[in-house]
C-alpha cells in the first residue's frame, strides 16, 4: 500500500507535464514568420498567435503547381521593443508541413 502512495507523491512533486502544442500548424507559422520579420525588422522580439481567433483550414489546392495543404488565418501580435502591434496573420502550408508563406498585415 505504501508503494502507490509514494508513486503518487513523486508524480505530484514533479509538477505538471509540459502541455502539448495545441496547433502544430500555428507553431510552424509563428516560427517561420518570426524569422522573416526579424530579417526585415531587427527589433522584433516575438510573435503571439491568438489561437482563439485562428482558423486552420484544410486545403487541397495549388498555386502555380505548388501544393497548398493548410491555410492559417487569425489575429497575431508582433512584439517590437516595449510595444505589441496587432496584426492579421495569413499563412500557407504545403506538403510535409512546409511553410510556403507567412504574411502579417496591419489591422
Amino acid at each position: 500500500m505504501k508503494l502507490p502512495l509514494l508513486a503518487l507523491a513523486a508524480a505530484l512533486a514533479a509538477g505538471p507535464a509540459p502541455a502539448a502544442s495545441v496547433s502544430p500548424e500555428a507553431d510552424a507559422c509563428k516560427a517561420s514568420g518570426l524569422l522573416a520579420l526579424k530579417q526585415k525588422i531587427p527589433n522584433v522580439k516575438d510573435v503571439t498567435i491568438d489561437l482563439d481567433s485562428a482558423k486552420i483550414i484544410d486545403a487541397d489546392t495549388a498555386i502555380e503547381g505548388v501544393p497548398v495543404r493548410t491555410v492559417v488565418v487569425g489575429d497575431a501580435y508582433v512584439e517590437q521593443g516595449a510595444k505589441e502591434k496587432p496584426r492579421t496573420l495569413v499563412c500557407l502550408i504545403g506538403d510535409k508541413g512546409k511553410v510556403l508563406m507567412t504574411l502579417f498585415s496591419a489591422k
